[in-house]
């Protein structure tokens, strides 16, 4: 149920009623509020992967029913623009698919600019919430804690309806821009925890998500719930990015996600790539993140033909990467110290990694 507010024309009030949340604590009431801003940055100095100009506002999310610490979702918003006549103005009429990113622990959603402009110069609206505890410029402590995770796929649902709510508000920086019916989720590390279980877990699944790339994720138990569960439709299609050499997020966690998901699935190999340099770093891994995850939203959310072509082209990079489109990933050993608990395994606390 949403209720909205328009005002003066400079501000958007949203409430509604989302459902049980995925700490266990019943349902939840959310608040946002979006400044109406027309002040946007010039596009960015960058080598874009695409052909738009880019530009930025802001929006916070305010979750009721949390204590102030953890109730506040500053989110940026970068967003694909072209350039009109005269130079001074710019124009764009058509709307774009929305992607939501979710940072890793203990990382500004700032340190992933490059990918994340990336993607806006192709052709996405992308927005990064900062998640409570989790980054080094919120106010607060950071806290790795279940009680705090917990809500963050809460949080990331009240993000997408805050966005969509945002598109069809008249005077909104966002108005117009975001194709409601082309929602994707990208996460890293605790980032992508969050995102696949909006994207397929049945404590938190979101079911406008039209595709979902998980870079260096994994199923989080404390989240509850059943991943890739038989019983329910199968969720979207799925790209898992993963580094051969990543000891925060082992390979192992990377292949249990990939090897329980149906159909259409993607799994990109990072060789000898570690847990964040792929992500925040120039490097030849980035690079070959920033195409493949590009080529695959480009399939599965702007319905590009030839988008997978490229795909398969851009994700086998010798002594690079190597894209897997099979039943399984490749091989990895271990236990996923986050898993759901099975017969096979018990989750450490997640308290322990100190990053990601």
């Amino acid at each position: 149920m949403l209720t909205v507010l328009v005002v003066g024309g400079a501000a958007l009030a949203v409430t509604l009623e989302r459902g049980t949340r995925a700490d266990g604590g019943g349902t939840a009431t959310t608040t946002t509020t979006i400044a109406a801003s027309s002040t946007t940055t010039a596009p960015p100095a960058m080598t874009p992967i695409g052909t738009y100009g880019v530009e930025t506002t802001s929006l916070t999310v305010t979750v009721a029913g949390l204590p102030p610490t953890d109730n506040e979702l500053p989110t940026t918003v970068w967003y694909p623009v072209t350039p009109s006549t005269p130079a001074d103005h710019r124009t764009e009429h058509r709307r774009y698919p929305l992607l939501v990113f979710s940072e890793g622990f203990a990382q500004p959603v700032a340190s992933y600019a490059t990918l994340i402009e990336d993607w806006a110069s192709a052709g996405f609206v992308v927005a990064g919430p900062t998640y409570p505890h989790t980054a080094p410029s919120t106010p607060t402590t950071l806290d790795r804690a279940p009680s705090e995770l917990g809500h963050h796929p809460a949080d990331l649902r009240a993000v997408i309806t805050a966005l969509l709510d945002a598109d069809r508000t008249r005077g909104s920086t966002l108005s117009g821009k975001i194709d409601a019916s082309e929602v994707g989720l990208v996460g890293q590390s605790d980032g992508g925890d969050v995102s696949l279980a909006v994207a397929d877990s049945s404590c938190c699944r979101y079911s406008g998500i039209k595709a979902a790339a998980i870079l260096s994720g994994a199923e989080y138990g404390y989240f509850g719930g059943q991943y890739f569960s038989a019983e329910t439709p199968p969720g979207p299609p799925l790209l898992v990015v993963q580094g051969s050499d990543d000891t925060i997020n082992p390979p192992v966690c990377s292949a249990q996600i990939y090897d329980a998901a149906a159909p259409p699935k993607y799994y990109l190999d990072l060789l000898g790539a570690t847990h964040l340099g792929p992500y925040e770093d120039a490097t030849s891994w980035q690079a070959v993140v920033a195409h493949v995850t590009t080529d695959f939203f480009d399939a599965d959310l702007a319905g590009e033909r030839g988008a997978l072509t490229r795909m398969y082209h851009d994700g086998n990079v010798a002594n690079v990467a190597q894209l897997t489109t099979g039943p399984t990933s490749p091989p990895a050993t271990g236990i996923c110290p986050t898993a759901p608990v099975t017969a096979e395994s018990t989750p450490s606390s997640p308290a322990t990694t100190t990053t990601g």
